[in-house]
């Protein structure tokens, strides 16, 4: 099915008509709309499935927030925006756009009580165990790796996961996520947002001079044109369930499962190149190794050949990032007893299974044969970690001393090969309000976007929210925009 535009003179009538559209209510997508709302606009977003939600509403929930928020000063953390920008400029990646992480840094404790004046409710209450994400309803906890190696070392560090209260939460069903989205979409509708749902983005429409002024979707079977007076906002999520697209910029994410919802499909950004939007960072992506972090940490990971390759006590994702675009996913977390009793402490009273080891035995012969791995190579690493550990310091990777500690026989292998699934990152180029760039850097007329439909501030590396995050942040400012055209 084609991209490619329709001329606005091809439209033979129009179907509706709005001054800003929204393509997607994920949670891009309802910050986009209140935002054009706000601003007096008529607004109407348009849904693939039959309600709002996205990826958003599935998500663990996490909003990457800092700076001195409420949540963290009633916690009793320290924030600056100086520090938040420092993290965020050393963890996002090597090309992570600056401008982004700039004003996303000093407006962030803005963006968190405009959330708050939405009605997301946040416990002011720390988490302090290593997790992918509370178990309970608390509403802070470090989310991508603020107090490791690195970035300890780099900014102070201060957690930044701002999670939604949610009573009885089921994550992937109805969780902290689900709680963030029933709200922001509460507040798009009282602001007076419309919604067409079960309508499928197709392509856009433009006029002769290169000006955006609408989109084709279709809906109950029908083609239909949809005006947009003022703007277009695209914000229809990623391209991780296109195995086309997949496999020419992410192949380390093929044929693995997807991190998202099978509408991330891609068709908005392939929609914006053919009126001539640039793109950035298609290549990047983040990923979760399907381990518990408890046992991680107080473990070593080590990749198909026995060697250690990280810091354990860093952020989950990381861990997940490293093993599968440097080490094929083929890696094992190597613990004892003592760690996986701690870790299945840490799980008490949740609904959490401990997971139990491949293989267990004193004989690290063995466990090297069992895992296929070089003979040798796991006695040399355990013997190199163990060393150390029984001084009190990991010289290696740096590992955060409280975490550190001689691992005693009989040992547990946990297999992890092939245990990774993620989503992709990258998308269209646009500006800090959200506009969407062309090669020569020149915004498009009439066309926004927002979330993991464009290129966000994370561009290779990651931190758990940050999609949640910019998404509503920038989608906030590309409805606005939008509304004054």
């Amino acid at each position: 099915m084609t991209a490619r535009p329709c001329r606005e003179a091809d439209v033979r009538e129009w179907d509706g008509e709005a001054d800003v559209v929204v393509v997607g209510y994920g949670v891009a997508g309802a910050a986009a709309a209140i935002g054009a709302a706000v601003e007096g606009a008529d607004v109407l977003v348009l849904e693939h499935t039959g309600g709002w939600g996205g990826a958003a509403a599935l998500a663990g929930g996490f909003v990457y927030l800092g700076g001195g928020t409420g949540v963290q000063k009633a916690c009793g953390f320290h924030d600056t925006p100086e520090a938040m920008h420092r993290f965020l400029t050393a963890a996002m990646g090597p090309a992570a756009d600056a401008a982004k992480i700039e004003v996303y840094s000093e407006r962030s404790v803005e963006h968190f009580d405009w959330l708050v004046r939405c009605g997301v409710p946040f416990r002011a209450a720390f988490y302090d165990r290593p997790a992918w994400e509370p178990p309970g309803d608390e509403g802070l906890m470090y989310s991508g790796g603020e107090n490791a190696h690195p970035f300890a070392a780099i900014a102070p560090p201060a957690p930044r996961g701002h999670l939604p209260r949610m009573a009885d939460k089921r994550t992937g069903e109805r969780g902290a996520g689900y709680q963030l989205m029933l709200h922001l979409a509460t507040t798009a509708e009282q602001t007076g947002a419309r919604a067409r749902y079960g309508t499928r983005f197709l392509r856009l429409v433009v006029t002769d001079d290169g000006r955006v002024c609408g989109v084709v979707a279709r809906s109950l079977g029908e083609d239909v044109a949809i005006r947009a007076r003022r703007g277009v906002v695209l914000a229809a999520g990623s391209f991780t369930f296109n195995a086309d697209m997949v496999a020419r910029h992410v192949p380390a994410l093929g044929g693995r499962p997807g991190s998202a919802v099978e509408q991330h499909d891609g068709r908005a950004i392939r929609a914006a190149q053919a009126v001539g939007a640039d793109i950035a960072h298609l290549w990047a992506c983040e990923a979760a190794v399907h381990a518990d972090p408890g046992l991680m940490i107080r473990g070593v990971v080590v990749n198909g050949r026995g060697e250690r390759v990280i810091n354990e006590d860093t952020y989950p994702g990381r861990i997940g990032q490293e093993l599968l675009l440097h080490h094929g996913s083929q890696s094992f977390v190597v613990a004892d007893e003592e760690a996986a009793d701690a870790a299945a402490a840490d799980r008490a009273g949740t609904s959490m299974p401990a997971p139990p080891p491949t293989w267990v035995s004193e004989d690290i012969a063995e466990l090297e044969q069992a895992m296929d791995v070089p003979a040798g190579a796991l006695a040399a690493t355990l013997g190199l970690y163990n060393r150390h550990a029984a001084e009190g310091h990991d010289p290696v990777h740096h590992k955060a001393a409280p975490w550190v500690r001689p691992l005693r026989p009989p040992y547990g292998v946990y297999d992890l090969r092939g245990q990774t699934s993620g989503f992709t990152l990258g998308g269209l180029r646009t500006d800090v309000d959200g506009a969407v760039l062309d090669i020569d850097g020149e915004a498009i007329d009439g066309l926004y976007a927002a979330g993991r439909t464009t290129a966000g501030i994370a561009a290779g590396g990651y931190a758990s929210g940050i999609s949640l995050g910019d998404g509503s942040f920038f989608g906030r400012r590309a409805g606005r925009a939008a509304a004054h055209g």
